[in-house]
């Protein structure tokens, strides 16, 4: 039984003893107690009052004084106005840390074969550019939020669409043709993605240049637009994706390798992976297909044009293009596809999409859609929206090759870990094949906390150089007093002091020691929250706020050279423990803790 049931048992045994009233325990407001009061938990009275029939002080003594006999971990209390805050022993808290350092996964779940299977889809990049800052945000939201679903206990499927189809695929395609000059990534020593994206803004150049000539010839920019020949080719060059025509075909498997074998080095750099990738050049067949079948059953119409939609103004919303008139697939048709795929190849019991917010609109019609088609799946999906990510420099367009490339990105983080810690010493003594590592765990740290512990809902300005400071509220800061605590550990191990399995429950504790020891208890509730809310922000904040009180513990108290031998164990359990749930911590955030630093 946990000490919150224990007191809350006690509490409805002393209402009985007190009142002759039988409650029931679901309405005791029981909390933990805030860190500027007095006290580890705190019952709200005032909903007691009218059984008691008393003032709250008197309420709150009667009941303080009876747990006080009834739950020998609760050591005093104190009312203050309709508040009773209970104070445990410091051998309860010591049993605890005692409880928690036995159990390296202290506050994971763990799944079996009938747990929840949730699958998540992150990343669902095109394959006409390289990864950029969104994406970044994206794939780490997505993997870590993968993480968190499986230490709350689910079986998690990580997935990932990639959208290698379409007109926008077609424009960087034709810009080859025309200007590519037979250029390969080895030819130019350019990754593929890279190369690939340079004739998606190629294409986006010249074609702004058609149309400033169109115009300069009189023309509106809607009839320009229509008599593009750039635009004409395209949509010509897609027809013929889409029809087979040999030499398209070939171009676009090769040019989509060039871009996938840039993404794979991008997602190992970035430390992130998948379970399973599907291809929107697969999945948009199999939802043509169903929007056929919903239009023989009725759920969608054609209009005379010949292209297909959906109407959901009952629902209060518009009308959706399903399928154009010339036959070609829209983004949704895909998702469609992809979605009875997915359910197909495993029992889902959740499916998540991990997709900015300005697809909101998007996933409301795709459950919408779904439904229609008789898929009772369709309205549990859930689009994790979150928001966009900017540089202090602002905003990033893509066909104007003004985004910030992920793999630039993280090199740059790199660069700049390496020069920040050689200039405060952090890695003397390394050999450089060690101080390479750390410098990527400490860059990559930077990046993913930085960009996590942010709310994810909201929109974010990710600045490098903040990001990487060996202070505050950032990845080094943690990372680096992680590494501190394991080179305590190592001096304590070097003076014969081992870490005693079972802790002198009578050692008094500090202030600062209850708190370090009630946060670590709290743990497993931060883990359920953020797999409740779906956000890596609650662990990384955590994290930072531990992190923080450890380290006014370190400077306020001597431990390897602690006298007392009782003590000195104690605080070298807690430094344990400590350590030990910063590390699993910032695994459910995706980021690596180093040894030593």
């Amino acid at each position: 039984m946990t000490i919150e049931n224990q007191i809350k048992s006690a509490l409805v045994q002393a209402f009985n003893d007190l009142y002759n009233s039988v409650i029931d325990e679901k309405i005791l407001q029981l909390q933990l107690t805030r860190k500027d009061m007095k006290g580890d938990y705190t019952l709200v009275v005032f909903p007691l009052l009218k059984l008691s029939k008393k003032n709250p002080v008197e309420t709150g003594n009667d009941l303080g004084a009876a747990v006080l006999k009834l739950c020998s971990d609760v050591s005093s209390f104190e009312v203050i106005n309709g508040f009773l805050n209970l104070t445990l022993s410091h051998a309860y808290w010591i049993r605890a840390l005692q409880v928690i350092g036995g159990n390296e996964t202290h506050g994971f779940k763990s799944a079996d074969a009938h747990s929840p299977l949730v699958m998540i889809e992150y990343s669902s990049p095109n394959t006409n550019k390289p990864l950029h800052l969104g994406h970044i945000r994206n794939n780490l939201l997505g993997f870590s939020i993968s993480r968190i679903a499986q230490v709350n206990g689910n079986r998690v499927v990580k997935t990932n669409i990639v959208n290698d189809r379409g007109v926008h695929i077609c424009k960087s395609m034709l810009a080859w043709q025309k200007w590519g000059q037979g250029q390969t990534p080895e030819s130019t020593g350019l990754k593929g993605d890279h190369l690939v994206g340079n004739f998606y803004v190629k294409f986006d150049q010249e074609y702004k240049k058609e149309l400033s000539e169109l115009m300069a010839k009189g023309l509106s920019k809607e009839e320009a637009e229509a008599q593009s020949t750039l635009m004409h080719e395209t949509r010509e060059m897609l027809l013929k994706w889409e029809a087979h025509d040999p030499e398209v075909y070939e171009l676009w498997k090769t040019m989509n390798q060039w871009v996938y074998n840039g993404f794979d080095v991008t997602y190992k750099n970035m430390g992130v992976d998948f379970d399973k990738i599907y291809y929107e050049s697969d999945t948009y067949i199999t939802g043509r297909d169903m929007v056929f079948e919903g239009l023989e059953k009725g759920a969608f119409y054609q209009r005379e044009d010949k292209s297909i939609w959906c109407d959901f103004t009952a629902e209060g919303l518009d009308e959706k293009l399903l399928l154009r008139t010339d036959g070609t697939s829209v983004y949704i048709t895909q998702d469609i596809g992809t979605a009875k795929l997915r359910f197909d190849d495993y029992k889902i019991d959740k499916m998540v999409y991990v997709v900015g917010n300005e697809q909101i609109y998007h996933f409301k019609i795709l459950a919408l859609l779904l439904d229609k088609l008789g898929f009772d799946w369709g309205k549990d999906l859930m689009h994790f929206s979150y928001g966009m990510v900017e540089l202090p420099e602002g905003k990033m367009k893509s066909r104007e090759g003004t985004v910030v490339d992920a793999d630039d990105l993280m090199e740059e983080m790199v660069n700049t870990a390496r020069a920040m810690s050689k200039e405060l010493g952090k890695l003397d003594g390394y050999s450089e094949e060690e101080a390479e590592k750390v410098y990527k765990t400490i860059a990559m740290g930077s990046l993913k906390y930085f960009i996590l512990k942010v709310d994810p809902r909201k929109n974010m300005t990710f600045d490098p150089k903040e990001s990487i400071d060996f202070n505050g509220n950032t990845g080094p800061f943690i990372q680096y007093t992680y590494a501190r605590i394991q080179s305590v550990l190592k001096k304590a191990e070097d003076k014969g002091f081992e870490i005693p399995s079972q802790v002198n429950t009578n050692v008094g504790l500090g202030v600062k020691e209850v708190l370090l020891i009630r946060m670590l208890a709290n743990f497993p509730q931060i883990i359920a929250e953020a797999g409740s809310i779906y956000s890596p922000a609650i662990i990384a904040n955590y994290t930072y706020e531990l992190v923080k009180e450890f380290n006014q513990f370190y400077h306020e108290s001597p431990i390897a050279f602690e006298e007392d031998a009782d003590v000195r164990g104690l605080r070298l359990q807690l430094c344990k423990v400590v350590g030990q749930t910063i590390k699993n911590a910032m695994w459910t955030l995706g980021v690596d803790v180093p040894e030593r630093m």
